[in-house]
């Protein structure tokens, strides 16, 4: 067996993301090196530049530009304030109300908009004052927001999802929404409970009780925006449109909503194209690195190696899943979840479906996994938005961090060794 372009791979790449460099660059300059043990130096520039255009060759990825816009539209077009109202009238007097909502607000804006990072953004700054107020610790109210913003890329639609299907080579779209449904909403409860139990500790104040009337006012308000999930979700379950049409019909709907609230005018929407480019600019970038290492590694048999690797040490299947879950846990911690997808997808797919595993099983572990990567230094890009929202510092968070870090770890154990949480959704509707 072969291990100088395992090692060549991995070490050039730590070694680059140790001294600063982008992740996108760190990726490419890591494939190029390793394919320079192969073969000869032009052929190799060659075919990194080929892979990381061709890796973008794709129809499915049209949908994340789409989600990434229609997110934007959302997070500028009053949806977070309707939901949160919404929220408010349900879980408002129990305690940690104020808490509770902010995991109820972002797990519903967070499957709207397919962003943890604008779920983050939305919640942090209107719930944050507002929980200072109340008495919530600066700190405690930063960890929720962080934690519970990561669900919405489990609970479709989900740009993560859409990714994954690309890496596993073509598991449905459909059916990795539609399994996402449990596994969001389990993760989402184990975050509820933890947060009011630390908000009873603690002795922070409970909301008064919302009426009948006040809910169903609230609900009638919130309607047209949980609507588009109905919309999206179900034209792909049912087959009228695929994942990309969604996303464009995605656009159109909040774009229209926008204006229906009056908080889009036309005015605004330069800046809102602006900001979703940019966004989607970084992405993309991040993908085509990451398929053209995921080829490189291919070629190489890195794949194959690492494989015939894990299952030498052990053929138990709960053994395999808990060592993979191990290195995606870690994994997590510095690198951004479109690349571990990309990356590491190939990789371990193989390995799970070799144990009888369901692709569509694995790729909600792995992002459920990665996830957690997202709420940890120090590339966690949800950690530093809802920290620089909250105006504290990542030392002070870590406390009232770390026991929604084990809930989510539990609800993984959970999703991980019981697959009729994840798939059984989809069984329903023969995905």
């Amino acid at each position: 067996m072969e291990y100088i372009p395992i090692f060549v791979l991995v070490l050039s790449f730590v070694g680059l993301l140790a001294i600063g460099t982008p992740v996108a660059w760190s990726i490419t300059i890591s494939s190029l090196l390793t394919m320079l043990v192969s073969i000869p130096a032009m052929p190799a520039f060659t075919t990194v530049a080929q892979r990381i255009g061709a890796g973008l060759d794709s129809f499915a990825l049209l949908a994340i530009p789409f989600f990434v816009l229609s997110g934007q539209l959302m997070n500028k077009g009053g949806i977070a304030h309707r939901l949160i109202a919404f929220a408010k009238t349900l879980v408002g007097s129990l305690p940690g109300g104020l808490a509770l909502i902010n995991v109820i607000a972002a797990m519903l804006m967070g499957a709207i908009a397919g962003s943890a990072m604008a779920s983050a953004s939305a919640m942090g700054s209107i719930l944050g004052p507002e929980m200072e107020k109340e008495g919530y610790s600066k700190e405690f109210g930063a960890a929720v927001n962080i934690t519970s913003a990561t669900t919405g890329l489990v609970i479709p639609p989900s740009n993560v999802l859409i990714v994954y299907s690309l890496a596993s080579g073509g598991v449905s779209i459909a059916a990795l929404f539609l399994a996402g449904y449990v596994p969001g909403i389990l993760t989402g409860l184990f975050l509820m409970l933890v947060a009011s139990f630390w908000a009873k500790k603690k002795k922070y104040k409970v909301g008064k009780r919302s009426n009948l009337k006040e809910v169903f006012k609230t609900f009638i308000d919130a309607f047209p925006s949980l609507l588009l999930l109905v919309i999206v979700i179900g034209g792909i379950v049912t087959g009228i449109f695929t994942a990309t049409e969604a996303s464009a019909i995605a656009v159109l709907y909040t774009l229209i909503l926008g204006f229906v609230y009056k908080e889009i005018n036309f005015q605004s929407l330069p800046q809102i194209l602006l900001d979703s480019s940019a966004t989607t600019a970084v992405v993309m970038l991040l993908i085509g690195a990451s398929m053209s290492m995921s080829w490189v590694m291919s070629f190489e048999n890195i794949p194959q190696s690492i494989s015939d690797v894990l299952l030498g040490i052990s053929d138990n299947k709960i053994v395999i899943l808990l060592i993979i879950n191990l290195i995606l846990l870690f994994v997590g911690i510095f690198m951004d979840m479109t690349p571990a997808v990309l990356i590491f997808t190939p990789i371990f797919l193989p390995v799970v479906t070799a144990l009888g595993m369901d692709p569509v099983h694995f790729g909600i572990i792995m992002v459920l996994n990665l996830c957690i990567g997202l709420c940890t230094p120090p590339v966690g890009s949800v950690l530093f938005v809802g920290v620089g929202v909250a105006q504290t510092s990542i030392e002070k968070v870590v406390k009232p961090l770390l026991p929604l870090f084990l809930a989510m770890i539990f609800a993984l154990f959970l999703v991980t060794y019981f697959p009729d949480l994840t798939l059984w959704l989809p069984r329903v509707f023969n995905l």
